[in-house]
């Protein structure tokens, strides 16, 4: 079989296998080297930590196409096609030299250039609001504390502890807080019963205006008729009048709204857009559950429906009402301990010597900072919040403005809310101390220049830091304490003329 298969009678060979394809061998010479090193820049070059190192690079040194450089690996392949040779060139000269493959290498080497580009100094004005000063602002603080902790201990120890619980309240105060606790929210119900009548066509929209007129001066007259008849504390009639102010703002925004909402859905006014599906929730009229809600809120603009938060935590509201009360009482301790004792020692600054009434002002502005700071920290963010809360309440934007008047132009709005502004503050100091001198009114007043001169300062400076500095002096570092002096003299003035 085998001889008549191959038909040559010889013996049988096996078939040839095929030889399988090998590379050829790789020289050992530079070029070799130089290719292969070339292959895994270009894969490291593609790599993310690379990416980072020239965007670094690129940013340290104002390249922006080094920065925004793709980092994507078929972008990468693009580029190394486009430039293979320049790439090939540029990793050969880096593996002739002995460097590392990796880009960001050369970041860390001594070769490496520092100053790439020009920069400020970091305290200068121009880049200081652009850095990181935690570390300085840590160390103002541990100074201040230090600082202020020695003055503290020398206070006691020269004064004592300096407390007078008939300053703050009375046994006359037993008369005024149920009179006026109970009675004023009799005025919010009835601007609500006003709104329920005019929704229902029942008066007209000019009745309507001439009731909440009627209540909202009756509420704020009324107090200060109580206050002065049962010869308040100063802090107790201070927080009545505080809280009949608030409640105659609440009133305003309540007959305004309202009126506002009754133009738009009974009166037929067209809107200048389009309302979304929570502008039709707010043109509702009002009930009488949303109106308790809105007083006790921590706002003063009303609408029928406001956002809420899910739920209360009651870790976090522990922890702001314990704030609250420690603010509360460091208050109270700036006042007896630094501020009073300064001013019963000290003389009319309209009277004295000017040299005198300079040291007196700027002995009493630094506690007055601080009790400023503290109270605004105090109550618009500790107290609101607490309110927010406990009502889930869910705006907690507290420094906005709250009355929307867009049909006033912007000039006169400004005047109308200083000049508001000035007749409340004017009345929560001169209704306490049964004294109108129209110092805190004159302070609101003057604020209005100052707008005008920080204004003229930006646009003369392109800066906002001299206006600024400008509004601290002469609100917290001169307004204040001088407001504090004309009105302690002045009421000690009245007690002598009444005695």
């Amino acid at each position: 079989m085998a001889e008549s298969d191959d038909g040559g009678g010889g013996a049988h060979s096996p078939p040839p296998q095929p030889v399988p394809h090998r590379r050829p061998p790789r020289p050992r010479g530079s070029d070799g080297v130089a290719e292969g090193f070339a292959a895994a820049l270009r894969r490291r070059l593609s790599s993310g930590a690379a990416v980072a190192a020239r965007a670094s690079f690129g940013g340290d040194s104002g390249d922006e196409s080094a920065a925004g450089e793709p980092s994507s690996p078929s972008s990468s392949r693009r580029r190394g096609g486009d430039n293979g040779e320049a790439s090939s060139a540029a990793a050969g000269d880096v593996g002739h030299g002995g460097g590392g493959g990796d880009f960001a290498a050369f970041t860390f080497r001594a070769a490496a250039p520092v100053h790439r580009k020009a920069k400020e100094s970091p305290l200068s004005s121009r880049a200081i609001f652009k850095q990181s000063h935690a570390g300085l602002f840590n160390l103002c603080i541990v100074v201040l504390v230090a600082v202020n902790s020695r003055l503290i201990i020398e206070n006691l120890m020269k004064y004592g502890l300096l407390i007078r619980a008939g300053f703050w309240f009375n046994d006359k105060s037993l008369r005024d807080w149920p009179l006026l606790i109970l009675s004023l929210p009799a005025f919010p119900l009835g601007a609500f019963a006003v709104e329920k009548l005019a929704f229902r066509n029942l008066i007209s929209d000019a009745v309507a205006t001439c009731l909440h007129i009627i209540l909202s001066t009756t509420e704020i007259v009324y107090p200060v008729l109580v206050i002065l008849k049962c010869d308040s504390a100063v802090l107790s009639a201070f927080l009545l009048i505080f809280i009949a102010c608030i409640v105659w703002l609440k009133l305003v925004s309540f007959a305004h709204t309202n009126h506002d909402i009754r133009q738009l859905t009974i009166g037929g006014k067209k809107v200048d857009n389009e309302l979304s599906t929570a502008d039709m929730d707010n043109l509702q009229p009002p009930t009488l559950g949303g109106l308790i809600y809105f007083m006790m809120a921590p706002t003063l603009c009303y609408q029928p429906s406001y956002p809420r938060t899910s739920c209360v935590r009651k870790g976090w509201l522990i922890r702001q009402i314990i704030l609250y009360l420690i603010f509360t009482g460091l208050q109270g301790f700036i006042i007896e301990q630094y501020i009073n004792p300064t001013v019963v020692n000290s003389q009319h600054p309209l009277k004295g010597g000017l040299l005198h009434a300079v040291e007196t002002v700027l002995k009493l502005s630094v506690p007055n900072v601080y009790l400023w700071l503290c109270m605004f920290y105090a109550f618009f963010h500790l107290w609101l919040n607490v309110l927010a809360e406990i009502l889930r309440f869910g705006d907690r934007e507290f420094y906005k403005d709250w009355w929307n008047a867009r049909t006033i132009d912007e000039e006169v709005a400004v005047l109308i809310s200083f000049l508001v502004s000035a007749v409340l503050h004017e009345l929560c100091v001169a209704v306490p101390c049964r004294i109108l001198k129209f110092w805190a009114f004159l302070g609101i007043m003057l604020q209005i220049p100052l707008i005008v001169l920080t204004a003229y300062l930006k646009s003369k400076f392109r800066d906002t830091m001299v206006g600024n500095m400008i509004f601290w002096f002469f609100f917290c570092i001169y307004g204040q304490p001088m407001c504090i002096l004309l009105y302690y003299h002045d009421v000690m003035n009245r007690i002598e003329k009444a005695r």
